[in-house]
């Protein structure tokens, strides 16, 4: 018997028993499709994330250190100074813009509805160096920093609650923040959340009428030249502000350096972990499958006795008996490795098209699939279907004719 024949004979054996045969390949559709759709979903989430935070790759982040070192000197908070320390060209040539910022929660207000955002003070680059855009109206200008204007920039969820869905809505109308009253000039883009939930002033504006005044920021936001040089820009921003400090020991540093690169980096090993994790789980199915093979051929082996003593007594080799049903469990597992490949890559694209709708968090969201996690998938459910098939196989070769002859 040749392959074609023997594969001929293990379809017809699937279609005459399509219930058993269907039930039998479950475990092996449910596995596959697990593994191939939670691997997209989490090379769809690295995907989304890296695309978002690529952009802010090059931003290092300055904050003042939480709390007092025991036995050091009273923490120095950041101000004016240091900004200005920062942005001197000859302190580094791999930090290409600084600006600093003060920040802190507060009731954002109209006459009918409150929300509680945060409320942040910058100059006028704070939107192009953190990567956004306008969806209405303008940012404020350089202009409007200096002359300490009482205007103010929302983020879409605050304008959406207090103005309405369109953004252009918000525009003109007028703000109590702190008891103080500010004219909206803009709405930017969404971003995702916390960072809808924002209202953005001129960093002068903020201190008069937020803050209370001073030379204090409790953010430096510095950007970087390129993605690549953002370890030496950490270390220049380290150096400026450690002298500036007197800091000596890193142990006494009251500031804290962090940048996106770096807990991206550390966000996408974690991600490629949970993503082998889940699928791991996911492929427990795929051992269920494995006994549903193993049981459902031993069946077979048992049902078709007397067949394989006919076809032996006429002349068929052992290794003929042993071929056929290895080839009618690889042809089990195998059809199972397909239909569950066509349902884990349609429910991937399913997800591509339903994700959007979700909002516009989701909105660059679209699970990946790849071209190893199908060939993988696929390889398994063949080797599944090869090691259970193996002993109902053997066993099948090894029965005698004149007893095969006898089974009733």
């Amino acid at each position: 018997m040749n392959l074609r024949e023997a594969v001929r004979i293990a379809l017809r054996g699937l279609r005459a028993n399509r219930l058993r045969s269907v039930l039998t390949m479950l475990g092996i559709i449910i596995g596959v499709a697990s593994v191939i759709l939670l691997v997209a979903i989490g090379n769809g989430v690295q995907s989304s994330v890296n695309e978002k935070i690529q952009p802010l790759a090059n931003l290092i982040t300055i904050v003042p250190s939480v709390g007092n070192v025991p036995g050091g000197a009273p923490p120095k908070d950041l101000i004016d100074a240091d900004v200005a320390a920062l942005q001197d060209p000859a302190m580094s040539r791999d930090i290409a813009a600084v600006i600093p910022a003060v920040s802190g929660k507060a009731l954002t207000e109209t006459d009918s509805y409150r929300f509680r955002t945060t409320v942040i003070g910058s100059t006028d680059r704070w939107l192009d160096l953190n990567n956004g855009d306008m969806s209405a109206g303008s940012f404020f200008d350089d202009a409007q920093v200096r002359s300490t204007a009482r205007v103010v920039v929302l983020g879409p969820s605050v304008a959406s609650y207090l103005f309405g869905k369109d953004p252009a809505a918000a525009l003109s109308h007028t703000v109590r923040i702190n008891r103080q009253t500010f004219r909206v000039i803009g709405v930017m883009q969404s971003v995702g959340e916390p960072g809808d939930s924002i209202a953005v002033m001129p960093l002068n504006t903020a201190r008069r009428y937020i803050f209370g005044g001073g030379d204090k920021v409790n953010q430096i936001i510095a950007q970087a030249t390129q993605a690549s040089a953002v370890p030496a820009a950490e270390n220049d921003v380290i150096r400026v502000l450690s002298d500036r400090h007197r800091i000596k020991d890193t142990a006494n540093r009251d500031f804290e350096v962090q940048s996106l690169r770096s807990r991206l980096d550390t966000f996408n090993q974690i991600l490629r972990v949970l993503t082998l994790f889940t699928a791991a789980v996911a492929a427990i199915s795929l051992f269920v499958g494995a006994i549903g093979v193993l049981n459902i051929m031993l069946v077979s082996v048992t049902e078709r006795t007397r067949e394989i003593g006919i076809r032996k007594a006429i002349g068929a080799t052992r290794r003929a008996i042993l071929e056929q049903f290895l080839i009618e469990s690889l042809v089990l597992a195998g059809l199972g490795g397909i239909i569950g490949i066509g349902l884990g890559v349609g429910l991937s694209v399913l997800g591509s098209v339903l994700a959007p709708t979700l909002g516009p968090t989701f909105a660059t969201f679209a699970p990946a699939v790849t071209i190893p996690s199908v060939v993988l998938s696929f390889a398994i459910s063949l080797v599944i279907g090869l090691v259970a098939g193996g002993y109902p196989a053997n066993r099948a070769a090894r029965l005698r004719p004149i007893e095969a002859l006898r089974y009733q």
